[in-house]
């Protein structure tokens, strides 16, 4: 007599392993490669010792914990996140809280947690929280975006950590909560009203949010204005950045011939974090700059034909939300560094030196290979 046994069956987080975006994950991996590169290129002295070595070691290890946090995402699943995502996000707020109280101060700023000799940045966890709070939120039927009270809401729930980032003072940061928040709203269907109704609202502010800057602010905008205006003080890294970016040419003076950078023009203490863009440009060209914003590209497309590919509106909301953040990143980083905007201290996703950032930023990647696992056909 013949059995036939049923074969067993694959446990669901193995699944969604099976079923990951493959062209993202290359795309993840060639800007996590092209980030050790040029970490190294802006630390570079001309030996294998000193800072060189700390910079690199220290993006290969958060980059490392980087990727297994989105293996653990994408294991565990972004559903479980998503019911938890009120109490994740009234966390994120307590450490908000806790980095005003006792955090490490540098340069003048609160920004990071001291915990067992690493230093966390809070706000980066607050960004991944408000997306999975909002998903949840902007999803049920009691919140129906076109609502006046659904807008409310969700900018209640997005003042709260801005006000917090603002405080520590972190403008840059602070200005990615209400941009995530009215792209995950427009996503939702939000009526086109409010929108109009929100960007008067915020022109009609702008001019009082002089007044409640800092100088160091003020005096960013003043330099993005006319950067001639203090060239060997607040406007040094924006003047040698569009240099670094203006010289490369075509193709670039070559890996570690960059003059602004090797020579130390382009500060060492912002090169290979926030101003790591000009680094590459310097040594790879416009052909390096054009080839780095198309895999950027490519990247947000993966993640918003996900979003379009959802079963669920909040898994749609999720992955729109993480790309959100992406996309704000490249773009303020680039503009600013090609004197387009005022500096910021928004690192570049995936390719800057940054701990907390990248961990947070591959966190993202999980969750939306979550949604693509196992809410895609």
């Amino acid at each position: 007599m013949v059995s036939f046994r049923k074969k067993p069956e694959l446990p669901e987080w193995l699944k969604a392993f099976a079923r990951i975006d493959f062209a993202a994950l290359l795309l993840v991996l060639g800007l996590l490669a092209t980030g050790l590169c040029f970490v190294y290129s802006a630390s570079y002295r001309g030996e294998a010792t000193g800072i060189v070595g700390s910079w690199f070691r220290r993006q290969v290890f958060w980059g490392t914990a980087g990727l297994a946090a989105s293996a653990v995402l994408l294991a565990v699943g972004h559903r479980a996140l998503l019911r938890l995502s009120g109490w994740i996000y009234l966390a994120s707020l307590v450490l908000l809280f806790a980095v005003l109280i006792a955090g490490k101060r540098i340069f003048g700023a609160v920004r990071w947690l001291e915990i067992g000799g690493f230093q966390l940045q809070p706000s980066e966890f607050a960004k991944l929280a408000l997306v999975l709070v909002l998903a949840r939120m902007l999803s049920l039927d009691a919140f129906p975006a076109r609502r006046f009270w659904t807008v409310l809401a969700a900018a209640g729930l997005t003042a709260a950590p801005f006000a917090l980032v603002m405080l520590e003072p972190d403008l840059g940061t602070a200005v990615v909560f209400p941009v995530v928040a009215a792209a995950m709203l427009f996503a939702a269907g939000m009526a086109k009203r409010w929108i109009f109704a929100a960007g008067g609202l915020a022109l009609a502010a702008a001019p009082l949010g002089w007044f409640v800057l800092g100088d160091y602010q003020r005096d960013r905008i003043l330099t993005f204005l006319d950067p001639s205006r203090d060239p060997l003080g607040t406007g040094w890294n924006a003047l040698q950045s569009t240099l670094a970016v203006g010289s490369g040419g075509m193709y670039g003076k070559g890996f570690l011939q960059g003059t602004q950078n090797v020579l130390g023009f382009l500060p060492r203490t912002v090169s290979p974090s926030d101003f790591i863009f000009p680094v590459l440009a310097e040594e790879k060209g416009f052909a390096g700059g054009a080839m780095l914003l198309a895999a950027y590209a490519l990247l947000l497309f993966c993640y918003l034909r996900t979003a379009a590919r959802a079963k669920t509106a909040d898994g749609a909301l999720l992955a729109v939300g993480v790309a959100a953040v992406l996309f704000f990143h490249v773009f303020v980083n680039i503009a600013m560094t090609i004197g387009l905007m005022p500096i910021t201290g928004l690192p570049l996703p995936l390719v800057s030196s940054g701990g907390t950032f990248m961990v947070c930023t591959l966190a993202g990647f999980g969750l939306v290979e979550s949604v693509r696992a196992r809410e895609t056909a």
